[in-house]
């Protein structure tokens, strides 16, 4: 695929992100044989456009952290994409549906970095060491595809289906807690609809980060002081509705909450 290509198709996923609407995934019609490494090269471009525009990344992201999605998806590594600053919606604020075209949330540990982590070889243990706090966090996942219906380099293309978050305001350093341990329950109207625990996460939500660490560092790049980094689910990803209050409870870290309105 040719540079222009690349842009072409993140321009699409663009577009369809902006007009909230689906689109046909990639390899459906536009590159039906679309590797990882081009979902990554179309992500770029998509990266580009959002940070030509003035938007700002905050941190990468990390999906596919559970063994049974990889399993499931066939893969042996999660996947990565970024949260942007016009993603991030308050502790407590309201998410507009009519913003989103068929979200779902899912519990997450975030970590804010304090030192640069370069791979590879990075470890769990040397994420820990650099990390400055972590915090309970709320992912909204929104892919562009039809009815979530995706292949692995499709998903990486489109940003890893990034869409909003929200971050509690509780920042806790990391060597309080046996962060594979924090339980976590995710509730709708009060009513827990998914729980989990840390070592969902790789074992352990560091060994994302660091395995993170390492990917980057086939390209080149690093993880930076200063990135907050959603480590991946800890629960399922569950759909909400117009009027639902949506909470997030983790063990020692804190609440972390929002509504969904029109």
């Amino acid at each position: 695929m040719s540079n222009e290509e690349y842009k072409n198709i993140a321009q699409y996923l663009a577009a369809a992100e902006v007009e909230k609407r689906e689109v046909v995934k990639v390899t459906a019609e536009m590159k039906p044989d679309l590797s990882v490494e081009e979902g990554y090269l179309i992500q770029q471009e998509l990266v580009n456009l959002k940070l030509n525009e003035g938007k700002r990344i905050i941190g990468p992201k990390m999906g596919l952290t559970s063994q049974a999605k990889m399993t499931q998806m066939n893969v042996d590594e999660p996947i990565y994409g970024y949260v942007f600053d016009y993603m991030l919606i308050d502790n407590g604020g309201t998410v507009s549906l009519n913003q989103l075209i068929h979200p779902k949330v899912e519990a997450e540990i975030a970590f804010i970095i304090g030192e640069d982590i370069e791979g590879p070889g990075v470890t769990g243990a040397q994420v820990l060491a650099k990390t400055e706090y972590v915090l309970p966090a709320l992912e909204i996942i929104d892919s562009r595809y039809e009815n979530f219906n995706f292949t692995l380099p499709d998903v990486i293309a489109d940003n890893a289906s990034t869409s909003r978050v929200v971050f509690g305001t509780a920042l806790k350093r990391p060597e309080q807690y046996e962060l594979d341990l924090v339980g976590a329950t995710l509730s709708i109207n009060g009513e827990i609809k998914e729980l989990g625990a840390g070592a969902a996460v790789l074992g352990h939500p560091a060994n994302s980060v660091a395995m993170l660490a390492n990917m980057l560092s086939r390209k080149g790049e690093k993880v930076r002081k200063g990135d907050v980094i959603l480590t991946g689910a800890i629960t399922s990803a569950i759909m909400f509705h117009q009027g639902d209050f949506i909470s997030g409870k983790f063990d020692g870290l804190g609440e972390v909450s929002f509504t969904v309105t029109e």
